[in-house]
């Protein structure tokens, strides 16, 4: 799936670094859709021996790059956590109307 927008990734490794999300147009060779994306590690990255590229959403060079297994198939992805959020926040407001 698109880190961002959730849509499953169908191409096959390895991934271009022009390569582009049929969802939302975003890069798909970027650090968080990589299985060595790891927040809190030294620059992001569980694997010792990457040059830690500076924008973790752009499409970049890394080596070490494969695709996280887990985005082969459809989940929600951060557009539709952002959307739940707002959800709910404009729910618990309508409490106090």
């Amino acid at each position: 799936m698109c880190w961002y927008c959730g849509s499953a990734i169908k191409d096959e490794e390895p991934l271009g670094r022009s390569l582009r999300c049929a969802g939302c147009g975003r890069d798909l060779r970027v650090c968080r859709n990589c299985r060595f994306y790891l927040p809190g590690a030294r620059g992001d990255c569980a694997e010792p021996n990457a040059e830690v590229p500076p924008d973790k959403e752009r499409g970049n060079f890394c080596d070490w790059f494969s695709l996280d297994p887990r985005f082969r198939s459809e989940t929600a992805g951060e557009k539709a956590l952002r959307n739940s959020a707002g959800t709910a926040k404009s729910t618990f407001e309508d409490l106090f109307k």
